[in-house]
């Protein structure tokens, strides 16, 4: 518990110079929506640059969140050159995560970059390495880890409720909500579907709960089943069934090295009503919990089965205080900041980040080939 209490500091100490400059990098929507309105509620840092590839929405976001004097630029390598910049948000499509990154850290970057890590694996590896090279932060946008529910079944792992967990599922599953804005169903910008765009948070929480990064091997399927559907019923509209390239779901059974399974679903798009999203179910030896109806934690005490479900929203333990009703986005801005300001190891550490990468690559790698993939 001590560990959650530790990170989960909601006062930031002011560094050494007045505020820490940041700049961000893609201005569209996972920035506009979650990075800079988080940003703008912490008092010691300012947004001093912005650049996207198409400009007008660079100066949108100056105008809307910059520090006065705020700089705009089309290319990232300018934004880069400027050396009194502390730390860089990277919110571009999952295909330039890897190589922004990268120069980021080169060039004496802090870096927080949306998830998922990298388009695959191997990008997310250079990623890694060039944090342990540069001795720079690098940390990635998982912030459903600062959710309520998943802090508090954190909370009851790190205190050993569970016991040695052995199996677990990671869920992401949508019935007709398949994003067609952006880039989303572009499988060259994005690296797919939705494996690895809400089944990476499902796996990240999983992994986290679970503690446990090392996977042995795994076998995949993803499905382009209602890719070329019409008049599709979709939370959003139709999708453009020429645009539609990255899979409409996905599936994944994971074997780690210690022998525990975990079961993987995503989907954007599946005949299915009973749909949940970024949750996790984990099984342990002495007790399970789940995220199915809130928290609720299931064991045997005294002989007799039991289920315990917290009340979330009636106070909370001691690393919310301070930080009541900051919601998700928030929480893991000021988790970040902190890290910096207080030369702190992130809430999500990049090894852990390039885990769930393994994994996802795993799962492609599988589906595409149809063969058992082995991780060593």
């Amino acid at each position: 518990m001590a560990i959650i209490m530790e990170e989960q500091t909601s006062a930031v100490k002011a560094p050494a110079k007045d505020k820490l400059r940041i700049g961000i990098i893609g201005c569209g929507g996972i920035a506009n929506n979650k990075h800079m309105p988080s940003l703008k509620k912490i008092e010691n840092v300012e947004m001093v640059a912005f650049c996207d590839i198409i400009i007008e929405r660079a100066e949108k976001a100056a105008k809307e969140y910059g520090a006065p004097g705020s700089k705009v630029y089309a290319d990232y390598r300018q934004l880069l050159e400027d050396k009194s910049i502390d730390i860089v948000h990277v919110c571009t499509p999952n295909r330039s995560h890897s190589f922004i990154t990268v120069d980021a850290l080169e060039a004496g970057k802090h870096v927080m970059c949306e998830k998922p890590m990298a388009i695959n694996a191997t990008e997310a590896k250079k990623m890694l390495d060039a944090a342990k090279r540069t001795g720079k932060k690098l940390t990635i946008g998982y912030q459903n880890r600062q959710r309520d529910d998943a802090l508090y079944m954190k909370q009851e792992a790190l205190a050993g409720t569970f016991g040695d967990i052995y199996f677990a599922r990671a869920t992401a599953l949508r019935r007709r909500a398949v994003p067609t804005w952006g880039v989303f169903i572009n499988e060259y910008e994005q690296g797919g579907g939705p494996l690895i765009d809400i089944g990476t948070h499902a796996l990240d929480l999983t992994l986290w709960i679970m503690d446990n990064y090392k996977p042995k091997y795994c076998v995949g399927t993803t499905y382009h089943a209602l890719n070329k559907d019409r008049n599709t019923g979709n939370a959003w509209g139709d999708w453009d069934v020429d645009k539609f390239t990255t899979e409409d779901c996905a599936f994944g059974f994971v074997v780690m090295e210690n022998g525990a399974t975990i079961i993987l679903e995503s989907s954007w798009a599946l005949n299915l009503i009973d749909c949940r999203e970024a949750i996790t179910t984990v099984c342990g030896t002495k007790a399970g919990g789940d995220m199915l109806d809130g928290v609720r934690i299931n064991g045997v005490h005294l002989g007799r089965q039991y289920v315990t479900k917290p009340n979330l929203s009636a106070g909370g333990v001691a690393f919310y205080e301070g930080n009541k009703g900051a919601d998700p986005s928030e929480r893991e801005a000021r988790a970040w900041i902190d890290a910096v300001v207080n030369n702190k190891a992130p809430f999500v550490l990049p090894e852990q980040a390039y885990a769930v990468s393994q994994i996802l690559s795993g799962i492609y790698e599988s589906a595409r080939t149809g063969n058992i993939v082995y991780f060593n």
